[in-house]
């Protein structure tokens, strides 16, 4: 019967402690031994011989040995390789343990039987009843009918499950050595298996190079074609597009580009010799102007007419000024002279005036040329641009041309590889030491360990058998010792809650029938030891207060019958929860003590924490917890409750329903999960959902939140729905956060079972024990009641 009344303790009964000790001291069984040495003596020699002759029954087993080398670095033939090469060591082992796991593989244990004819060994499952039947039908003139293909799958099934337990792979440590064991009953025929073995592994590891290098040479080749096409339509639509924007040139630049240059150069060659022939035109012009002489200019210097009119020139100047001091000014001689001068004078003048209008045509004709140049090279640059605008285009087909041509000559150059190293074995693996013919079996071992087995195991049966039967004798013979009378439990001081104590044991017993109010107090009080017996060596522990929760506290509900339009409501999920208007029932009380208890635990804390914890997989404690956080609201605490199970999820399951809104709008607090996030209610009390992953995980984030709400403020209390009970490991640390610890007890179930595994898996921490809510809402009363009462 459950008692609170004592002080919770977890210490061994004292009983427990003074039992006394049983059995021999080392004389006595050596003693014992020594009496009884012929018939010990007797059972080892019975057991060696039994042990020889099991021995002798036993079919031998020859063992044969061959040894594989697999380097995983393979022979390099070609540049490039289908297959990385593995470069560091745990690269290297990971090969060679693929390699020895690809021995024992189906495919070549499949070769090795049709090779070895297993198939028909009696040994491996074969041929018996194919041979018995045959030999059945033999001796009545019979022929047996061929197997069918079935029969043959299965036959060769059988024989490939058979040699599977008779090889064993070995690899040596720090090596690239394997050792390949088969076992026979026929020494050469396990020589011969190992052999095949080793040579199937060889051939399987070459095929499946080989049909690698096809598979890439077929998937490559395919490819080539279609390869070759998209590179065809590229080409071809990069040369219909230069020859329809006139892209015509030679490799390194187009016409249209050599042109431009060109007419540039002699546009800049025209433009310099119209510059010229404006200077000398200039230069012409000023010496006329001027009162110096005109021949003076390099045209007339260069000019040999000139030079021949100057030269005359001179003459006549010479002549003249000879005559005028010989002859008078009116002599007719003088005057022909001088009239010869101003002709010559006036001949050289016109003949530097054609200079000048020779001038003015070069001038001319520059400035002429100067401008058709211009004109055409104002062509070539729209022209140009023209072609510049297309061949933003034309560079996008030609790299696509270009794509297509190296992705092209790549595969090609891939395929060619690939189809030549089919024919290449790569593979470094080698056979180092063939097996050979067994001498010795490897089972089962020498008949002289057998012999020396049984007969240690003869000597050891038979000393127990006469330990025991002198035990038992012993025990007969003893007289019997009265067994010390049961302690009466002394009746303990009455508590605050003395009036509920009496309740709390008539719930203690599974409610099965009504029973008759005469036979309540007859009922015997329960033989079983009391729940935390006492004891004075250890530190006692404060009594937990004890709440029943009852149906009449309660009222139920559909949930999302009636719409609150407000956000969640915690009293329409569908569990039952505090009936309004009643804050003076016991219960409610009894909770108000446990909240008490809670702050003085907590010593301290702003926001304390109190975790309530239950057995079995019900809803129950969830119940429990979403009414005890609706009655610390109820008193005007502010109220933060985390889903602590998250496993069962009963709480979220409730709050987060499919076609709500996503939690994360609703409050800031999280749990490391998007949809694990605060969900504010409209009943003063804010919600954390589960969180996902593992136990860990889920109790590294619920102590994330409760260290984010420790820091933001903004709660009076943390209400923690769980950890289930037995605790994992991510439930036992997340004790650590738990102030206070509330027990939730079903009375559907033994109460002082239930709280004994819950004291047992909280370990040191069940001193944070502040309280117990008796659970009064067994199924089949929520089942009565829900058709009754509705809000």
């Amino acid at each position: 019967m459950l008692d609170y009344s004592q002080p919770i303790d977890r210490a061994r009964p004292e009983a427990a402690q003074r039992k006394p000790q049983a059995g021999f001291n080392v004389l006595e069984l050596a003693n014992l031994l020594w009496r009884r040495k012929v018939a010990i003596a007797a059972a080892a020699l019975l057991g060696a011989a039994l042990a020889v002759t099991i021995g002798k029954s036993v079919t031998p087993r020859y063992t044969a040995t061959a040894q594989l080398y697999v380097d995983p670095r393979e022979l390099q033939l070609v540049d490039r390789e289908l297959t990385p090469r593995a470069q560091d060591v745990t690269g290297m082992a990971m090969v060679v343990e693929s390699q020895a796991r690809l021995i024992t593989s189906n495919s070549v244990l499949l070769q090795v039987i049709q090779q070895a004819g297993l198939d028909k060994d009696p040994e491996f499952g074969g041929g018996e009843a194919g041979s018995l039947m045959s030999s059945l039908l033999g001796l009545i003139g019979l022929q047996p009918r061929a197997p069918s293909a079935a029969e043959k799958r299965e036959v060769e099934l059988a024989a490939l499950d058979a040699l599977n337990k008779h090889i064993a792979i070995r690899k040596t440590e720090k090596s690239f050595i394997v050792d390949i064991e088969v076992w026979s009953t026929d020494p050469a025929k396990a020589a011969m298996l190992a052999n095949t073995l080793t040579n199937a592994y060889l051939a399987e590891s070459r095929k499946s190079q080989a049909s690698a290098a096809r598979r890439a040479t077929n998937d490559l080749s395919s490819r080539l074609k279609e390869l070759r096409d998209r590179l065809r339509n590229a080409e071809t639509a990069l040369a219909t597009y230069k020859a329809q924007n006139n892209f015509v040139g030679t490799q390194d630049a187009l016409i249209s580009d050599q042109q431009l240059s060109a007419s540039n150069q002699r546009l800049s060659a025209a433009r310099a010799a119209t510059m010229d022939a404006q200077a000398r035109l200039d230069q012409i012009e000023a010496s006329r102007r001027t009162a110096a002489d005109a021949g003076a200019i390099p045209e007339a210097l260069q000019s040999p007419t000139i030079a021949n009119l100057r030269a005359q020139y001179a003459d006549a100047r010479k002549k003249y000024a000879e005559q005028a001091g010989e002859l008078g000014p009116r002599h007719p001689a003088l005057r022909q002279t001088e009239k010869q001068v101003e002709d010559l004078k006036r001949t050289i003048n016109e003949e530097i005036d054609r200079f000048a209008q020779s001038a003015k045509n070069d001038l001319t004709r520059a400035r002429d040329f100067e401008a058709s140049l211009n004109r055409a090279l104002e062509a070539q640059k729209r022209q140009s641009v023209q072609l510049s605008q297309a061949a933003v285009r034309l560079r996008e087909l030609e790299r696509e041309a270009d794509a297509s041509r190296d992705v092209y000559q790549s595969f090609l150059k891939r395929s060619r590889e690939t189809e030549e190293q089919e024919s290449l074995n790569t593979s470094a693996a080698r056979v180092i030491g063939e097996a050979t013919v067994p001498q010795r079996r490897s089972f089962p071992p020498a008949m002289s360990l057998f012999a020396v087995i049984g007969f240690i195991f003869g000597a050891i049966a038979a000393s127990s058998w006469f330990v025991v039967a002198d035990l038992l004798f012993a025990g007969a013979a003893a007289p019997a010792t009265p067994t010390p009378a049961r302690r009466e439990r002394s009746p303990a001081p009455q508590a605050s809650r003395a009036p509920e104590l009496p309740r709390a044991a008539e719930v203690a017993q599974p409610r099965q029938a009504p029973r008759a109010p005469e036979a309540a107090p007859s009922m015997p009080e329960l033989a079983a030891p009391p729940l935390q017996p006492s004891m004075v060596e250890q530190p006692m522990i404060e009594k937990p207060l004890i709440a029943r929760f009852q149906e009449a506290d309660v009222i139920h509900t559909l949930g999302a019958i009636l719409p609150t339009g407000g956000g969640v409501d915690l009293t329409r999920l569908g569990w039952p929860t505090l009936r309004p208007g009643f804050p003076m029932t016991s219960l409610l009380n009894a909770w108000r003590d446990m909240r008490a208890a809670v702050t003085r635990r907590a010593g301290g804390k702003a926001i304390p924490v109190v975790a309530l914890v239950g057995t079995g997989k019900t809803s129950g404690r969830s119940v429990a917890a979403l009414n005890f956080a609706l009655a610390a609201a109820r008193d005007g605490a502010r109220v933060l409750m985390i889903d602590a199970d998250h496993q069962a999820r009963s709480l979220t399951n409730r709050v987060i329903r499919p076609g709500k809104s996503e939690p994360s709008r609703l409050g800031w607090l999280s749990i490391g999960s998007k949809d694990a996030r605060e969900i504010k209610t409209v009943n003063g009390i804010s919600v954390l959902p589960a969180a996902d992953g593992d136990a860990g995980k889920a109790a590294d984030a619920i102590h994330k939140a409760i260290v984010q709400a420790h820091s933001a403020g903004g709660y009076d209390l943390v209400i923690l729905d769980g950890p289930a009970i037995p605790l994992a490991a991510g439930g036992r640390k997340l004790l650590e956060d738990i102030d206070s610890l509330v027990a939730v007890l079903p009375t559907s179930f033994d109460v002082n079972d239930s709280l004994e595994e819950i004291l047992a898996a909280l370990g040191p921490a069940e001193r944070k024990l502040v309280g117990v809510v008796l659970d009064e809402l067994t199924p089949a009363m929520q089942t009565r009641q829900r058709g009754r009462q509705y809000a």
